[in-house]
């Protein structure tokens, strides 16, 4: 299960009092920083720009790819550990705006985590050390440290132990 802090709204949708919910300069600035790292090359500009500006919290060596589209309204609730890429147009939420509520999640990405190309990670959830997430997966729930998921709706392909016997093999 995804862990989400719940705030219900009275009357229209939740993403219609989206400035009640964040300041809309906040949210100026964080679109601007990111689409600027969305298209920078080099990774510890990117890097830098993220951490100093969106407060993200990035560890050391980790890549994000060309079209990485981190959450525009609460970057800071994004930690990705050391060593970890993160592919091509892959986007992160640390929030979803719905009808009568909106949620916000922390999402906790380990290290040595190979995200493939084109994956959406939802708010609340966590992918352990050494996970693999294969292109195009809807992360809608934890992934085990050491294994390998992909699909939508998500799927383990993989546990750490499975994967273990067929490297010794």
């Amino acid at each position: 299960m995804r862990r989400t802090e719940r705030y219900p709204v009275q009357g229209a949708n939740s993403l219609w009092k989206v400035y009640q919910t964040v300041s809309f300069w906040k949210v100026m600035k964080c679109f601007i920083f990111i689409q600027i790292g969305r298209i920078t090359p080099f990774m510890s500009m990117k890097n830098w720009i993220y951490r100093t500006f969106l407060h993200m919290k990035i560890g050391e060596k980790s890549s994000l790819a060309l079209m990485v589209m981190p959450d525009s309204m609460f970057p800071e609730r994004i930690t990705i550990g050391n060593n970890t890429i993160i592919g091509y147009n892959t986007t992160i939420l640390a929030h979803e705006y719905l009808i009568e509520e909106y949620r916000l999640g922390d999402v906790k990405i380990g290290s040595e985590v190979m995200i493939g190309a084109n994956s959406t990670i939802l708010p609340g959830v966590e992918i352990g050390d050494g996970a693999i997430v294969s292109a195009a997966t809807l992360v809608h729930k934890d992934v085990p440290a050491g294994s390998m998921v992909g699909g939508n709706p998500m799927q383990i392909i993989y546990t750490a132990e499975q994967m273990a016997k067929r490297k010794n093999q």
